[in-house]
């Protein structure tokens, strides 16, 4: 028995010719979908990329406990638990947050891997020299990353030395080398269609349209404040990185068909979450409330147990699954505290593994959908606190925690699934803030789009009862309880939820006591402002913005001058002023 699984990045549902999309030329998905199991109802549950990635490790939700970073000494690796019980694992992929400070503990838990460089601002190419970078619509907002994605470029000048083209190229050389070997799994991980958007011509082809603005395939994550054709524009260019993923999915299952690995190779095919191109006037992930285009993901699994092919599931089902499916496929033992089910009860007998899906990205609102219902649960404060992280292993995405962050932190007892380790609690904060948006709710039968936030009090007190359940089920600490309003995790009633309501009004009306006015608007971006900065150093933000509107003479309080006035505050500022200026985004 063997298995290969082709996971995508940002890889959106909605756009595949499987889910119902009509124009994106993707012929070897509904080929796949012809030969597999297609989930309806699949979802994401922590977000975005590495959190994703850990819970393929895990079988474990993570984003209640802990942000972005590595697998912890206390983790059950699905990969490494394959190799300790005789399933030869390798890994091939383009994705450099790997090999990060954030991720750098998931490829070694693999027999063997393979890394192919270049994505996204890979710190790849050595060049002093600034690169030939074409102006573009949203400006050079992404500093280094957006520089070295021009360095790396140039070193891509046709298909064969594109990232994606030598990643499968270096799959398929694994399944080809071991096509008669028995036990062992491939990931063949494509960093792709992740933006930039970045594709060899005869992919934009396929895609023909009038535009004459600037270059823009990468657009930076917030509103969007760009004109319709630029939008059109960039939807082609992510439907023409999706065609190219598709071409080299059509090179596995020409594999598959060559060597008749049918009858004894699980496949499964899959990607971490979606992205906004513009709906809801959004551009992105992690930023904005988790909206469907972003956590109702695609799936397609075939099991040579069962062999059910051109056929499809509604059985609500998640990313947490996916590490439970592949130890059960080899016989290995399933831990105790993975909290996946295994999908070949639901390929083989229908099987409904659970009634409801959590999900969400550390500090964000925490979701929940019964497949039905799609609840978004915001905090009860502006702070967006008490919240904290988690760990043995301090390491943000691209750098350590900073000495500042560690400070703080304390030694917290073990929790339910730490195997009696101790961890670090550290004081968490985010730049976005889910507390600006509120509580939403949505009929996913009636507004699939989610164009309709519905107020239902019964709904939604039986929503926040089922999203407590879950919580204490995945061993969420108490502070994120508290956090939500949800007390120390006891039952919500109607009467708690419209008090709620009336005190979340009374923090949209800011007075300093200096006689100032606000607008909605600049109320919303001064809570924002807030958000990166330490819970220990806000009263002395507030007390310095209020001698810096004195000291200006300001009456009349705009976006404008909370951006003015965090330029004084460094590394710390800068995170300010994006939060900023995320927001002010938000309000146009």
């Amino acid at each position: 028995m063997k298995a290969v699984m082709v996971m995508f990045d940002s890889l959106n549902r909605h756009m595949l010719p499987a889910y119902g999309c009509d124009w994106v030329q993707a012929p070897n998905f509904e080929r796949l979908a012809e030969r597999s199991v297609t989930f309806d109802r699949c979802y994401a549950g922590s977000l975005p990329c590495v959190p994703a990635r850990r819970e393929l490790h895990t079988g474990r939700y993570n984003f209640l406990h802990r942000s972005w970073g590595p697998l912890e000494p206390f983790d059950d690796s699905m990969p490494e638990l394959l190799k300790n019980n005789g399933v030869y694992t390798h890994l091939v992929t383009d994705h450099t947050h790997y090999f990060e400070d954030g991720g750098a503990t998931y490829h070694a838990r693999y027999n063997t891997w393979e890394f192919v460089r270049g994505q996204e601002g890979d710190h790849w190419k050595g060049q002093v020299k600034d690169p030939v970078i074409p102006e573009s619509v949203n400006g050079a907002k992404m500093g280094d990353l957006w520089r070295q994605d021009w360095v790396n470029r140039q070193y891509m000048d046709t298909e064969s030395k594109h990232p994606l083209a030598r990643t499968f190229r270096q799959g398929l050389e694994f399944i080809e080398s071991n096509k008669d070997e028995d036990r062992w799994f491939l990931q063949l991980e494509a960093f792709d269609p992740h933006e930039p958007f970045f594709t060899p011509d005869k992919y934009k082809d396929f895609y023909p349209h009038a535009y004459e603005g600037r270059h823009f395939d990468w657009p930076d994550y917030g509103k969007v404040t760009e004109q319709p054709e630029e939008v059109r524009h960039v939807i082609y260019e992510y439907a023409s990185l999706v065609t190219m993923c598709d071409a080299y999915l059509g090179k596995v299952l020409d594999a598959f068909d060559r060597y008749n690995l049918w009858e004894d190779t699980l496949l499964i095919v899959n990607t971490d979450h979606g992205f906004l191109l513009g709906e809801k006037q959004w551009w992105g992930k992690n930023v904005q409330p988790f909206y469907n285009e972003i956590v109702h993901l695609p799936l397609f699994v075939w099991d040579p147990r069962h062999k059910k092919r051109n056929v499809r599931t509604d059985a609500l089902v998640q990313t947490i699954d996916l590490a439970p499916t592949l130890l059960d496929f080899f016989d290995v033992k399933i831990p105790e505290k993975m909290q996946g089910q295994p999908l070949g009860p639901v390929i083989g007998a229908g099987a409904e593994i659970r009634e409801a899906a959590l999900f969400g990205i550390h500090g964000g609102h925490v979701n929940v959908t019964d497949g039905r219902y799609f609840y978004m649960r915001a905090p009860i404060h502006p702070d967006n606190a008490p919240l904290y992280e988690y760990t043995l292993m301090p390491a943000h995405m691209h750098k350590l925690f900073g000495v500042e962050e560690l400070q703080t932190m304390e030694l917290a007892e073990p929790l339910p699934f730490t195997k009696g380790c101790k961890v670090l609690q550290i004081e968490a904060s985010t730049v976005f803030n889910p507390f600006l948006y509120g509580h939403m709710l949505f009929d996913l039968e009636k507004d699939p789009s989610q164009q309709t936030n519905l107020q239902d009090d019964a709904l939604e007190v039986q929503l926040s009862n089922l999203m407590i359940r879950l919580m204490k089920e995945s061993d969420a600490p108490a502070e994120q309880f508290a956090r939500l309003g949800f007390g120390e995790g006891e039952e919500i009633t109607g009467e708690k939820l419209k008090r709620q309501a009336k005190e979340r009004e009374q923090w949209f009306r800011i007075d300093l006591g200096i006689g100032e006015t606000w607008t909605p608007e600049a109320a919303m971006a001064y809570l924002a402002m807030f958000r990166p900065v330490p819970l220990a150093r806000r009263s002395f933000v507030k007390e310095s913005f209020i001698h810096y509107l004195k000291q200006e003479q300001i009456k009349d309080i705009t976006e404008q001058h909370m951006i003015l006035f965090t330029e004084q505050f460094g590394p710390l500022g800068k995170s300010m002023q994006r939060a900023v200026r995320m927001f002010a985004k938000q309000s146009n």
